[in-house]
């Protein structure tokens, strides 16, 4: 590997030579602090040898080269620039404003004008909108992350720019007949410190070597990203055939059914999921060095394609209305429970059930058993009981979910379920358990966290029992039998808020009860037609010792009958 290196300031750059950010990048990420702390340091200062830091890239051609590391500093720096060249437009500076744009785009060797800075992740919106001479970055065809991040850093220099021109023209020190000359100084100031910018520029041969350059330079501090290993390690090996892209195509296929989520997912957290529900579970920060010596170039497509169906398989675990139709409902809501419970150790299981399923190698009502069992174990171990796992839950689900995806058809796959489900039966807390930690749960207007959890307990033993409401279970709020604003030593918030207290209603009645006495809301609710338990039917009077024994019968029912497994 042959490595040259030299020290160079930003205007002998961008002036000799032109500089493209390949394929394998991250997009630009800069946000608001960052251009703010790189304002502050380069331009408040002003030092006239201020470094910031090197600039890895590889030769394509004389003075061509691939950006490596640092093309968010070379992004952001070009529009910087072009900020301060449409500043000197705007105050009729048309020559200063030229200058500038030489660094931003001039003729080449055949005379063709060329921006010296290209990249192909935000092309045409970075080169169309602001690179071009009075260009327009508020234009439509903004809709993905990176170009929301370019317009954001552009007004974001615009308005340090403005303070600055703003500052001078309401200083009474300086005369009008003067103002804008001084502007016209100031600016160049700026643009002078940004020129006079310090890197070691450091050039490589070949473009494989800046793969291995950047995996190096990926593995420390804030660059640590498992998506941009992975996303470079696809790009070497699987090269682009003339137009066609296929490594981009299908990487940008993948973020865009992650980051397009309603759910906020995380590609480095799909991509540890994937691995761990088919080959192995391992610390993500560890799994790199696997991935790399598993994907082979001779597998790389294929490992790819593994990667570009899961996703959409992966957002459908976390978004219940995404890949998912009205006779698969039973699923989805299991699901959502699951979300509700905010588990993470079940997702390589989850990940590898809906997979089998998907692939036609389980049925549908065996991964409908399959999720619901999950949730019936996580609503007894998590949600209630908040039992802690000593890590043996999360090596269970990765287990069978390797085993599942390793089943070669349905009878083992089938075997592999029960076998799972047996598991869960067996760390289920008892009932005993269960009932102490059933009865410490209330919801209270001063303890509202629960909300979501009462919700879901009610409507399931509603389903259970078959009530009837006259509106839909989403249009129901929670009510409590007793009111809460009664509480006090005999009915304290945690008998008032408590299971056996609750019922479900609708707004209009909710309002109708008011604070009405439990005998009388009792018949309201009966002459709308309204389910209730039978002991809130047949008690004439409401007492905390009803409310209690009501809700040991409910922790037995859902314990036994509700969430078994």
């Amino acid at each position: 590997m042959k490595i040259e290196s030299h020290d160079s300031d930003i205007e002998s750059l961008l002036d000799s030579s032109y500089f493209h950010i390949p394929r394998f990048q991250r997009p630009y990420s800069w946000e608001d602090e960052h251009v703010q702390d790189f304002w502050d340091d380069v331009v408040a200062n002003q030092a006239d040898d201020y470094f910031i830091g090197s600039m890895v890239v590889f030769k394509n051609s004389k003075q061509r080269f691939g950006v490596v590391d640092g093309q968010q500093r070379l992004t952001t720096i070009t529009i910087l620039l072009c900020v301060l060249r449409d500043a000197y437009l705007e105050l009729g500076a048309e020559d200063l404003a030229k200058g500038v744009h030489q660094l931003v785009e001039r003729k080449d060797r055949n005379n063709k004008n060329e921006f010296v800075l290209k990249t192909e992740t935000s092309f045409p919106y970075f080169q169309e909108h602001i690179q071009k001479f009075k260009d327009d970055p508020d234009a439509d065809g903004k809709s993905i992350p990176e170009e929301l991040n370019l317009l954001s850093a552009h007004k974001k220099f615009k308005s340090l720019v403005l303070k600055v021109l703003e500052s001078i023209e309401e200083d009474p020190s300086i005369p009008t007949e003067r103002k804008t000359k001084s502007k016209l100084s100031r600016l160049t100031n700026i643009r002078d410190s940004i020129f006079n910018l310090n890197v070691i520029f450091v050039a490589l041969d070949n473009e494989d070597d800046a793969y291995l350059i950047f995996e190096t330079l990926n593995t420390r501090g804030k660059d640590l990203a498992l998506t941009d290993l992975v996303k470079n390690h696809f790009t070497k090996h699987l090269k682009a055939k003339g137009d066609v892209d296929i490594a981009r195509i299908k990487w940008e296929n993948i973020q865009e059914v992650i980051h397009n989520s309603s759910e906020g997912l995380s590609s480095d957290n799909f991509i540890y999921h994937f691995w761990a529900s088919r080959y192995e579970a391992i610390p993500q920060k560890k799994l790199f060095p696997k991935f790399k010596k598993a994907v082979t170039k001779a597998r790389a497509k294929e490992y790819l394609n593994f990667l570009v169906n899961d996703s959409k398989l992966y957002r459908s675990l976390y978004e219940t209305s995404y890949e998912w139709n009205k006779n698969e409902a039973d699923v989805s809501r299991s699901l959502a429970a699951i979300q509700l419970f905010k588990l993470s150790q079940p997702i390589p299981a989850l990940l590898s059930l809906v997979r089998a399923y998907r692939d036609k190698k389980i049925k549908y009502g065996r991964l409908r058993d399959a999720v619901c069992a999950i949730e019936n174990f996580h609503f007894q171990f998590t949600a209630i009981t908040s039992s802690r796992s000593s890590g043996g839950i999360s090596a269970m689900y990765s287990s069978f979910a390797q085993r599942l995806f390793a089943s070669s058809n349905s009878q083992e796959a089938a075997s592999e379920i029960d076998k799972l489900k047996g598991k869960l039966r067996e760390r289920v807390p008892s009932l005993d358990e269960f009932k102490v930690a059933f009865k410490e749960v209330y919801y209270t207007n001063a303890n509202s966290k629960p909300k979501n959890l009462v919700r879901y307990v009610l409507r399931k033993f509603s389903e259970h029992y078959g009530f009837k409401y006259a509106v839909d279970f989403d249009d129901l709020t929670v009510e409590h039998l007793y009111p809460q604003s009664k509480i006090d030593n005999k009915w304290s918030a945690e008998i008032v808020g408590s299971f056996g207290n609750l019922i479900f209603i609708d707004g209009k009645m909710n309002e109708k009860l008011g604070d009405k006495s439990h005998g009388e809301k009792i018949k309201a609710l009966k002459q709308e037609g309204y389910s209730l338990p039978s002991v809130m039917n047949e008690s004439d009077e409401w007492t905390p010792d009803l409310v209690v024994k009501h809700t040991e019968e409910m922790a037995k029912v859902a314990h036994e009958e509700i969430w078994k497994i």
